[in-house]
């Protein structure tokens, strides 16, 4: 019966892979120093295997799961998605820049 239930539990695991990983309660406040050192978000649907609505906070090796309606958190990940598409941006003119400067 244990190889039974171990064989079970490695196929419900390859099938989903997700499904320790979803947020079970979220936060409605968070302090700003953790805003502040967020590195990435993820956002997570209420959907298939994840039954809440929620904004995964990646810092360091944590994770905060955080309500998505949040004005602070809709805040830092606008400001972090416009961060983002600065720094290509910057790096694509300076690519740029050093290729025409070769030609020359």
């Amino acid at each position: 019966i244990s190889v039974l239930f171990l064989t079970l539990l490695l196929l419900f695991l390859a099938l989903f892979p997700g499904a320790f990983n979803c947020c079970t309660k979220i936060s409605d406040e968070i302090p700003k120093g953790i805003l502040r050192r967020v590195e990435r978000f993820e956002i997570q649907k209420a959907h298939g295997l994840c039954h809440l609505e929620a904004i995964i906070l990646h810092m360091k090796g944590r994770k905060f799961c955080v309500n998505p309606w949040n004005r602070k958190v809709k805040k830092m990940m606008k400001k972090m998605k416009h961060r983002s598409k600065f720094h290509v941006r910057r790096q694509r003119r300076t690519r740029i820049t050093k290729q025409r400067e070769q030609k020359q």
